[in-house]
């Protein structure tokens, strides 16, 4: 049975606090730094595999679709979110506790990277609602809906997916271990 008006309404709302909220916590625990706390400079080569990974199983959870295998494409796009939770923690984690790193190549590859960075983090942002309202309809048992919204959310999340590990890529031998 698909899932009602209230619901659908109860999980609008949820959507935009959360949408607005996990910004807003990122940008005010990106200020933050721990005292007296050793650096996690181990975390990125892990958050940009998460990355990867997320790219990967996004490709497999959309061959499964189309195979007609519904659980596996519900089950691998859990794990996605599952994988993007993991990242969001472990890259707060690694900002609150390092000092950031800046990108020292030259030329026209400064400029890629910072367009890569720049177009990375505002769809990263913007795919927080997408995956939450995509993934809504697919609960609500709206398969239409969760469908026609799906063909925006794979490619943003494919680009942020890709583009963090190409970010990652860039900026490592920047990187002070």
């Amino acid at each position: 049975m698909q899932g009602s008006v209230k619901d659908e309404k109860k999980f609008n709302k949820l959507i935009a606090v959360v949408s607005v909220i996990i910004p807003i916590v990122v940008a005010i625990l990106f200020g933050v730094k721990l005292p007296n706390v050793e650096p996690l400079s181990f975390l990125p080569p892990i958050y940009a595999a998460i990355n990867g990974i997320t790219a990967v199983l996004l490709l497999v959870a959309v061959w499964a679709i189309k195979k007609g295998n519904q659980k596996l494409h519900q089950n691998l796009m859990t794990t996605n979110i599952v994988l993007s939770l993991l990242f969001l923690i472990m890259y707060i984690a690694y900002h609150m506790t390092s000092d950031s790193t800046s990108y020292g190549g030259e030329g026209a590859i400064k400029y890629v990277y910072y367009f890569i960075l720049i177009t990375h983090i505002v769809l990263s942002i913007a795919l927080i609602p997408l995956v939450l309202r995509t993934y809504a309809m697919a609960y609500l048992k709206k398969f239409e809906d969760h469908r026609a919204l799906a063909k925006y959310t794979f490619p943003i999340w494919l680009y942020v997916a890709v583009t963090g590990v190409v970010v990652y890529l860039m900026i490592s031998p920047y990187y002070a271990y």
